[in-house]
């Protein structure tokens, strides 16, 4: 009998750490007890696990509770850096934060979710779920869906079968047919509206970084309330300032 490439083969041990991981990231803390029920498994295996995490800094026991540990700074750095996005896009998102007064993000697309890899605070910007290395589904939020509509139909089709179109909102699209729909109307207009789609009582719009095939490699958002961001100010302004935005990042790009 053939043996199945590795790649094919999970590695147990190695998908029990990440769900740990993955649940403190949710959860912020947890006892042995909790994540025992979490993974479905024997305590004292989960014990060894979480001990062996600790060991290697990876979480922080406090007490009978642990935590994610600071050291995943560090790996976050070093993989924010590879994208030389982050670079060219930090100042303009600053400056953009500041004339706006609301919040900005910039996104790329990874594995077919999208993830924050710098924000900036404006003076009025409001707090919601969302933070820098936060995974999305692209059509959920504007700037995924300024992504999604600037990435090839195969890998659109790709990445909606393999994620689904969850909703996250009663105004997020879970409809395919709708979806290919807006995807057309940001195509021909250039960016993507986020009316409450994400999170409630808050719009958004966002606009796409290009390469020289007018291939996403990422995107820039505005959002606030909906109360602030509505009318001409976020159908004309805000589009037209955040078109200038990514198109002078899109040549920085291109021209290093």
């Amino acid at each position: 009998m053939a043996i199945p490439p590795a790649v094919n083969r999970p590695v147990g041990t190695i998908e029990r750490a990440i769900e740990i991981m993955e649940y403190l990231k949710e959860n912020d803390t947890a006892t042995v007890s909790e994540m025992t029920d979490h993974l479905d498994c024997a305590k004292s295996t989960t014990h060894r696990y979480m001990k062996t995490l600790a060991a290697n800094s990876l979480l922080v026991e406090d007490g009978n509770e642990y935590q994610l540990g600071i050291r995943f700074l560090d790996y976050g750095e070093v993989a924010r850096n590879k994208y030389r996005l982050y670079d060219e896009a930090k100042p303009r998102v600053d400056e953009l934060a500041e004339e706006t007064e609301e919040k900005i993000w910039c996104a790329v697309e990874e594995h077919g979710r999208s993830v924050h890899i710098y924000g900036a605070q404006g003076k009025h910007s409001v707090q919601t779920y969302a933070r820098v290395g936060h995974r999305n589904y692209l059509h959920q939020h504007a700037a995924g869906k300024a992504i999604l509509a600037h990435l090839p139909d195969s890998q659109i089709t790709e990445t909606i079968d393999r994620h689904g179109l969850p909703g996250r909102t009663p105004e997020t699209i879970t409809d395919r047919d709708e979806l290919w729909e807006e995807i057309e109307t940001i195509r021909d207009r250039g960016y993507a509206f986020n009316f409450q789609e994400s999170v409630e009582g808050l719009h958004a719009v966002g606009a796409p970084i290009t390469d020289e095939n007018d291939i996403a490699i990422g995107a820039i958002s505005v959002s606030g309330p909906a109360s602030r961001l509505e009318g001409p100010f976020l159908r004309d302004e805000l589009p037209t300032l955040l078109l200038g935005v990514v198109n002078e990042i899109g040549i920085n790009m291109a021209h290093p």
